[in-house]
């Protein structure tokens, strides 16, 4: 092969490796496939096989997706998209479920993953279920969040996945009560970690002035306050604050042994790699 040969192939390499996310990121997964394959005819590569795997699972062709992560893992052993997903399609495949047990995830939408201060944040969900209903799931689908009682739950579809961990749910929780409401994905999801992105859609008018997610406001790089709903939130202010006191207090109680929640942006790998 004369050094031209080679210019053309890592060229046409490459446009097909476009071509292959433009339609993943379109949601045209038929089509992502064609692409990953034709890429895959000239040679292996992990991120192709990925990709391949990725756009299998959409259209519910887990037999197919399964062998496509798995020959990703056989070129890169320490490759965590690839081994995160032979794991949860080998306990869908085992089960030998023609279909997934409750129907295909709705996906996020985009600005679901959109920072924003004050109104955007992370929570870990604890006593989550068991792996095998977790093995549909993917990061970028869908939660529901509901509360039952004090304790706020996400769920997807019939899944539910897990509760909101105290000290970001209890707060949500009252602001729910109040008339708030909320959208929230899958950004990390694996057998020792369930996690979400939590993002305020409506503030009630009786919750002016309280932030869903105070943690991440003060935050801000140089203290700036961010302006919401028109007006610049006081901090200092002295009903706020004896509020902020008092549930921290009743989330304690919940739960005195969970981490400190964070609210630092920590986008999973997958969801940009696989697209």
């Amino acid at each position: 092969m004369t050094l031209g040969d080679t210019d053309t192939n890592i060229r046409q390499r490459r446009q097909l490796a476009d071509a292959a996310i433009a339609h993943a990121t379109r949601g045209e997964w038929e089509a992502a496939v064609e692409a990953n394959r034709q890429l895959l005819e000239s040679g292996p590569d992990t991120d192709a096989y990925n990709r391949l795997g990725k756009a299998l699972a959409e259209l519910g062709r887990d037999a197919e997706a399964l062998d496509a992560y798995q020959s990703a893992l056989a070129r890169d052993a320490t490759n965590r998209i690839a081994e995160r997903n032979v794991a949860r399609l080998q306990v869908l495949v085992n089960a030998k479920s023609g279909k997934r047990e409750n129907g295909k995830p709705e996906k996020a939408s985009a600005a679901s993953f959109i920072e924003e201060m004050g109104k955007t944040g992370h929570a870990r969900l604890i006593n989550v279920a068991p792996e095998r209903q977790l093995a549909p799931l993917s990061p970028g689908d869908a939660v529901e969040l509901a509360l039952e009682g004090e304790m706020l739950m996400a769920t997807v579809g019939d899944v539910q996945l897990g509760q909101v961990e105290p000290r970001v749910g209890a707060r949500l929780a009252k602001l729910m009560k109040g008339g708030n409401r909320y959208e929230a994905a899958i950004t990390v999801l694996d057998r020792e970690e369930v996690r979400i992105i939590i993002r305020e859609v409506f503030a009630h008018p009786d919750n002016f002035g309280k932030v869903s997610f105070p943690g991440s406001a003060a935050a801000r790089p140089g203290g700036v306050r961010p302006d919401i709903r028109g007006s610049a939130l006081r901090y200092d202010d002295e009903e706020e604050s004896e509020e902020l006191d008092e549930e921290q207090e009743e989330v304690e109680e919940l739960d005195t042994t969970l981490p400190e929640f964070s609210t630092e942006p920590e986008l999973e790998e997958e969801l940009i790699e696989e697209a």
